[in-house]
């Protein structure tokens, strides 16, 4: 990861932060990008977007073209921001699944889509989706969840920029 230049979407949650650490440990330039505001100041090796909503194109395209501004280049996106709701299908809101889709699904797809130009121009480009073990095996109430973290372990880029 030395010298490699990363964006990590829902970098200020828990997890986010964690890889955004383990990144930095290990010689990455890391650009985050969260929902949550940040007034954190940009250093040579890591630089905070807070207050980006990804579910809105025109946001992550922002977000991910000031990052490349900042560094000079992009080699990675690692897309970790998302949300969980817990609803049974009988006394659940439709409303639910749409905001589902749109925080696991559609936040997924508008960074990608922001940083597939800067990525193929990266010998090392690459895209990596964190889901959750919901996609594959998930309890009552978590419909809606389950759904959408579903479409996120399922989606694949269809460039060089792959998804692991």
């Amino acid at each position: 990861m030395d010298g490699k230049v990363i964006v990590v979407t829902g970098a200020l949650g828990a997890l986010g932060s964690v890889v955004v650490d383990q990144a930095l440990a290990r010689g990455a330039r890391v650009a985050s990008v969260d929902h949550a505001p940040t007034q954190v100041p940009a250093t040579p090796n890591q630089f905070e977007l807070g207050g980006v909503d990804l579910t809105d194109a025109a946001a992550a395209k922002k977000a991910i073209d000031a990052a490349v501004s900042h560094f000079g280049k992009l080699d990675a996106l690692i897309n970790i921001a998302g949300g969980f709701a817990y609803e049974t299908v009988a006394e659940g809101d439709p409303k639910t699944w749409q905001r589902m889709y749109a925080l696991n699904v559609t936040t997924t797809l508008n960074a990608s889509r922001a940083a597939i130009p800067y990525l193929t121009a990266s010998s090392a480009g690459r895209i990596v989706n964190i889901g959750a073990l919901g996609a594959l095996q998930a309890g009552a109430g978590m419909g809606s969840y389950a759904a959408s973290k579903a479409g996120v372990h399922r989606w694949r880029p269809n460039t060089r920029a792959r998804s692991r």
